[in-house]
């Protein structure tokens, strides 16, 4: 097994890939849909060649994406055919139940459903564009780009905030007034009941 990053300069295809999460937040698949056309025209190429998306190789050779599941899924809608990869470790080698396990174990899987509930290894899509959408997923994010909480090196941060808000912020807000639900979201994220999240930057 290897535990460094190992490019692979040869593309994959974006339906090869297995995602570890079973959700994504859909408004945020959409702004990253936007930065991508953006960009398309002027270095398109040169983002896809500096953007590689982790992977683990697991049984039958099948790679499992740990990260960037949002660009991930959006290169795919928009039509998007083939990405570069980094091998984060090789678990080809093992079957499939001691597989999930070590990805479990490791922290490299996420099988809870858009709300927020912990579900069947097999209940993980097998493609990309099977994620559920879970909109607490794309306040999270929102959120952390406007300050609200630092980036952390912790697996899945963002879904750990999402849960925090999904038990204090009402979907329905979500759906008729996102930018309200964001401004709640954040100052709930500076106060003290959040400081156990990864990322925290309130005040005692």
């Amino acid at each position: 097994m290897r535990s460094s990053m190992e490019p692979q300069l040869s593309p994959v295809a974006l339906t090869d890939l297995r995602p570890t999460q079973m959700t994504v937040g859909l408004i945020e698949v959409e702004r990253k849909r936007h930065g991508w056309r953006a960009r398309l025209a002027s270095d398109g190429p040169e983002f896809l060649g500096t953007h590689m998306i982790p992977v683990v190789i697991g049984p039958k050779q099948v790679p499992w994406m740990i990260d960037n599941h949002h660009l991930a899924r959006a290169l795919f809608d928009e039509g998007v055919k083939h990405v570069l990869v980094s091998v984060v470790a090789r678990l080809d080698r093992l079957d499939r139940t001691a597989f999930l396990t070590f990805m479990d174990n490791r922290n490299w899987l996420h099988p809870f459903d858009a709300k927020g509930v912990r579900q069947h290894y097999d209940d993980i899509p097998r493609k990309l564009s099977k994620m559920a959408d879970d909109p607490y997923r794309s306040i999270a994010g929102a959120v952390r780009r406007a300050g609200g909480y630092a980036k952390d090196l912790t697996p899945y941060s963002e879904f750990l905030w999402a849960d925090f808000f999904r038990h204090r912020i009402d979907a329905k807000l979500i759906g008729k007034d996102i930018d309200k639900a964001v401004t709640k979201a954040l100052a709930l994220a500076h106060a003290p009941q959040a400081n156990h999240l990864p990322g925290w930057c309130g005040s005692s």
